[in-house]
């Protein structure tokens, strides 16, 4: 088969197209023949900077952590068929590697059915994207009528933790640039407050709208310890980085660890179900084949990609 490959660390030129084994499902698990894989800037990083040494990964590392496509095998035991439609997430860092490649295999409960209406490459965006949000709520821990900040709400990312909010029935206030005040404003925030790339801008934009402070945060873009003073003492901040701190004023800081949720396949559909109500938004940027990985990831790493680029195979 063909995959994505980086046989080096470095910038998106080190991308290309190599061959490997076709991987065959073991008991519990299912092969998926890749029509869409999307890409996330956690594949950007992991080409920049490879797998960490106590990973033991031999190069060319398959990068990528969801996909869609059609089930072409199926291991002992897995409730799948062969020509089921399923998108599903994938863990890169196993000798396997990652989504980007013309056969996949995954842990049967780590994939999800695609409704009808929604296209492979629609359906690629959803599950990492969908349960870093889904999980970031579960650890913020929000009652409904709290209230929920978004940074870096004009993103895929940014824009599940609007929808997932209001429907949580949380009070969510996002930030958005002049540009993309329109794009955030149709994803339902009750409060748009101004984004800036000036940090105590951010943060006064934030307590202008929200005095004392929000109850919690996805900072989806990346703030980290800036991000601090937008939440109000004994507040919450989900981080997206593996950002643990330190903390100030008793907020409780949560890295998400979507690979805590490698076989939530049954949370993907339920967020798969909110897609088919019209509740959650799925976005596509662009598509590039994934002999073009290369202008996917210099497009992605220039910044301002609304949605998700997403690989066809």
């Amino acid at each position: 088969m063909y995959a994505v490959g980086i046989p080096q660390p470095g910038g998106p030129e080190v991308l290309q197209l190599v061959e490997l084994p076709t991987p065959e499902p073991g008991p519990g698990e299912i092969r998926i023949r890749t029509a869409a894989a999307a890409v996330n800037p956690t594949d950007t990083a992991f080409r920049q900077w490879g797998p960490r040494q106590k990973e033991g990964l031999a190069p060319p590392w398959v990068p990528g952590m969801e996909m869609a496509g059609t089930v072409d095998a199926v291991g002992e035991g897995a409730p799948w068929a062969t020509g089921d439609r399923v998108m599903a997430i994938v863990m890169p860092r196993r000798a396997l590697g990652g989504a980007q490649a013309e056969y996949v295999v995954v842990p049967a409960d780590g994939a999800a059915a695609i409704p009808n209406g929604i296209s492979d490459a629609e359906a690629s965006t959803l599950p990492m994207n969908g349960l870093t949000v889904h999980s970031a709520l579960l650890h913020l821990g929000l009652s409904p009528g709290q209230t929920l900040g978004v940074t870096g709400a004009a993103g895929a990312v940014g824009g599940y933790a609007i929808e997932l909010g209001k429907i949580t029935g949380l009070r969510v206030v996002a930030d958005a640039s002049e540009p993309d005040e329109e794009l955030v404003r149709g994803l339902g925030p009750d409060v748009v407050v101004r984004a800036s790339k000036n940090l105590d801008e951010e943060v006064a934009a934030f307590r202008g709208a929200v005095p004392e402070g929000v109850d919690g945060l996805i900072d989806a873009a990346v703030l980290d310890v800036g991000a601090l003073p937008i939440v109000k003492d004994g507040g919450a901040l989900a981080t997206l980085r593996f950002w643990a701190g330190p903390s100030e004023r008793d907020i409780r800081i949560h890295p998400v660890m979507v690979s805590d949720h490698l076989h939530d396949g049954a949370e993907i559909a339920k967020l798969a179900q909110l897609v088919v109500e019209g509740r959650l938004t799925l976005r596509v940027a662009a598509t590039y084949p994934a002999a073009e990985a290369t202008a996917a990831h210099e497009r992605l790493q220039a910044g301002g990609t609304r949605g998700r680029l997403v690989l066809t195979f």
